[in-house]
């Protein structure tokens, strides 16, 4: 279980909250970060003390202090009562719904979700019979409300979606399904549960990758669930204990360690992302900046409803061109990597054409491009989109 929370934390600011949750307090003296625990056996003097305490008490896979503050960490973060730790984002996503589908429902999952995830709905839900119906990425209540059958027993959103960052009517949602008793679950990673608490939306559950914002270094892999508490929370948990499925103290380590500055590098590489789409909208070659929070973007208002901040992670389309052209705007970068994970201190730029899969939507015509804004300045980040453009134009 979680440590008691300080009755001091409500009251501080999120930064605040971020640095002191699930630290214990000096007594004399103690490490900044708990220690890191490794070991499965857990011995005790008292033979009868193994089978009065929990499962998460007496064997080390439960986790040990290291994983109890990162969950503690996480439920503040996240204004949840139970945290419950995977050992990556998919699993994170995965988890939930195999915990509270069953054979015969019904499961409405949005376009836009993150592909390994929308693999894992054509594919194991549907050998499980769960019946999936893929709706519109900008959904809101009536979008919603066509797509319901008597048997649908949750919904899926990514809110913005993945690539194309499209972004759902939250509030909308939540009222649609909760008289229906319809489970709401939200893939939240690229709010990293701090600029959007969907819990306190009214949604069921949150799940997010802690391989992006929350470790940051691009180095460790991790997922989590957030929940309140209930018959939802406890379907999880047993499910979750079933399967053994855990998050190791190395990796749980680097995330509660990470978690203590998430809200200051968001906040700088959100900055960096809006200086990165302004300059970007100002160039002829691109048709559309993809990023929830630019005013131009065509689901902007339901960010401001329901976001209070932004993220670094955003896309382009280019204007339709030759291959060839764009192949020499993507080949040249000093600064921008390329690669597919993201949340790091390091920008990226990669070329989502070949991932692209949508059911209800078509994308435009031109390229689409997703960019990452890690900590660099963001004049050194512009000068090499500038180059980009110069060997673009260049190529024509």
């Amino acid at each position: 279980m979680s440590e008691p929370a300080d009755p001091l934390l409500p009251r501080l600011g999120d930064s605040t909250r971020l640095v002191h949750q699930g630290r214990r307090r000096p007594e004399p003296k103690a490490l900044v970060n708990p220690p890191l625990e490794r070991g499965s056996t857990l011995l005790f003097h008292d033979p009868d003390a193994i089978y009065k305490k929990g499962l998460g008490e007496v064997y080390g896979r439960m986790g040990l202090s290291v994983q109890r503050a990162l969950e503690a960490g996480l439920c503040d973060l996240e204004q949840a009562d139970h945290v419950f730790l995977a050992p990556s984002g998919l699993a994170a996503c995965t988890m939930p719904l195999l915990a509270v589908l069953r054979p015969g429902d019904h499961l409405c999952v949005v376009d836009c979700v993150y592909g390994p995830t929308r693999r894992f709905a054509e594919t194991t839900l549907a050998a499980m019979n769960v019946e999936v119906t893929f709706v519109e990425a900008d959904l809101n209540g009536a979008s919603l409300a066509r797509a319901l059958r008597p048997n649908t027993r949750a919904v899926l959103l990514e809110s913005p979606g993945s690539l194309t960052f499209e972004m759902q009517d939250l509030p909308a949602i939540v009222d649609m399904c909760r008289p229906r008793n319809i489970i709401t679950l939200i893939d939240n990673t690229w709010a990293g549960g701090h600029v959007c608490k969907p819990l306190t939306l009214g949604l069921d559950v949150s799940m997010q990758s802690l391989t992006k914002y929350v470790i940051g270094g691009s180095d460790w892999f991790g997922g989590s669930i957030a929940c309140k508490s209930g018959p939802i929370a406890e379907a999880i948990d047993a499910f979750m204990v079933n399967l053994g499925v855990n998050l190791g103290p190395e990796e749980a380590y680097s995330a509660q360690r990470g978690l203590r500055s998430m809200a200051l590098r968001m906040q700088t590489q959100a900055a960096t992302s809006l200086e990165l789409a302004a300059y970007l909208s100002t160039q002829p070659e691109v048709a559309t900046v993809l990023h929830p929070a630019w005013p131009d973007h065509p689901q902007h208002h339901y960010w401001k409803a329901s976001f209070r901040g932004a993220s670094g992670l955003f896309s382009i389309h280019l204007k339709p061109m030759p291959p060839p052209s764009v192949s020499a705007f993507m080949h040249g970068f000093r600064l921008f990597g390329h690669g597919f994970s993201w949340g790091g201190f390091e920008s990226l730029i990669i070329q989502c054409d070949q991932q692209l899969k949508r059911s209800v939507s078509k994308p435009p015509a031109g390229s689409l491009l997703r960019l990452h804004a890690g900590l660099e300045t963001p004049e050194d980040l512009i000068a090499d989109l500038e180059a980009a453009f110069i060997r673009l134009r260049a190529s024509l």
